[in-house]
């Protein structure tokens, strides 16, 4: 499976949410960065620095036409790809989408967040029309833990025609900025944080299992 994890917003926990999904998802796992900012290698090559098992292949692929070129080649040697995607509407966040499965689309409880998931509406609907299978899931990211904003966020979300709430909320947890900054997933961090677990799990099952996700369509 091909998943770009992207939002032409920034700041909604993109890299923290690909670096997380691809070091749970284990086996065999290629890790792609295609924004320029270059977070989600530097991570990488911490976790690679440190020895920490298992070892997830990171490549660095900014422009469009090469992640069009080398993506589908690259499919034939892992089980699954994970696209970390920049912050704005970019010829590699579009490339990305145009080659993936599924996109998976972090944002905020927050107006501005959920103002901004317009742009990313009309973007799938356009690579929809070169990418009629592409899946597209819009999931809570940095939530709150108290409070409405979450629910009204959600309820937000209908106005969109071509995004699909995605019930797996990731809360903003001191544990999950410290983990991604050493290189791992919650699953590896010392104390462990039982609650930050559970979340990536239920994520990692979702996002992984087809038949789940595919049912939820408009």
């Amino acid at each position: 499976m091909i998943i770009t994890v992207g939002n032409t917003k920034g700041g909604t926990g993109k890299s923290s949410i690909a670096v997380s999904l691809a070091i749970g998802r284990g086996g065999k796992v290629l890790l792609i960065d295609s924004d320029r900012q270059g977070t989600t290698e530097t991570v990488m090559l911490v976790r690679a620095q440190s020895g920490r098992l298992p070892f997830v292949p990171c490549e660095k692929i900014c422009e469009g036409k090469d992640l069009r070129k080398h993506v589908p080649a690259l499919k034939q040697q892992f089980a699954d790809i994970v696209i970390d995607a920049g912050g704005r509407d970019s010829s590699a966040l579009r490339a990305a989408m145009g080659v993936s499965d599924l996109v998976l689309v972090p944002f905020a409880p927050r107006s501005l967040d959920v103002w901004a998931l317009s742009d990313m509406d009309a973007l799938v609907a356009e690579v929809r029309l070169y990418n009629p299978s592409l899946r597209a899931l819009a999931m809570l990211s940095c939530a709150d833990s108290t409070g409405h904003d979450n629910r009204d966020a959600v309820e937000a979300l209908q106005a969109y025609q071509q995004l699909v709430y995605l019930p797996c909320p990731i809360s903003r947890r001191k544990s999950v900025a410290n983990a991604v900054g050493l290189g791992l997933s919650v699953f590896e961090l010392k104390p462990k944080d039982d609650k930050a677990i559970a979340e990536l799990q239920k994520l990692l099952h979702s996002v992984f299992t087809p038949d789940l996700t595919q049912k939820e369509t408009k």
